[in-house]
């Protein structure tokens, strides 16, 4: 197995995040995002608004990442981001333990996420990492007028 470590989001890392993130949006699928992000775009979202970021690593490699923003007092919402081209087994749950420990230390109680009903393998990742189905929101349009549910799932935290 791969040593993996993870630690907080540096601006350093934007240009090769960046880089998977939008090939991953270009692929389809697997993200609500169907627009490409420039880089200051990225810096805004991914870098500026979350509660924490944080990126895992083989050697000096960044080869994904997890945000994490703070929707109300105690309630986060996280987004799930690996390279696709160059998978890295335990990169997802390595950042997982990370943001969950990172948002319970923080007094978080709940960490909801809203994955497309089409996105077959981030429904399993969440349900991998403990999430549960709460709710189901019908229809959200994609670009092209298509009507895509979003699956709510949730994770309780205990502190």
């Amino acid at each position: 197995m791969t040593d993996l470590e993870v630690r907080p989001m540096k601006e350093s890392d934007i240009p090769t995040l960046l880089e998977f993130f939008n090939a991953i949006v270009a692929e389809g699928g697997t993200t609500a995002h169907e627009d490409p992000f420039s880089t200051a775009d990225f810096h805004d979202h991914y870098f500026t608004q979350p509660a924490f970021a944080f990126v895992v690593l083989t050697g000096s490699t960044p080869v994904g990442f997890q945000a994490v923003f703070e929707r109300e007092p105690g309630l986060y919402s996280i987004g799930s981001f690996t390279d696709q081209r160059s998978r890295v087994k335990g990169a997802g749950a390595a950042l997982f333990e990370a943001t969950k420990a990172a948002c319970t230390a923080a007094g978080g109680h709940t960490i909801i996420a809203k994955i497309r009903a089409d996105n077959v393998p981030g429904l399993a990742y969440y349900s991998k990492m403990g999430f549960v189905d709460t709710d189901r929101i019908k229809g959200v349009p994609l670009n092209d007028g298509t009507p895509m549910d979003r699956i709510v799932k949730s994770l309780p935290l205990q502190s």
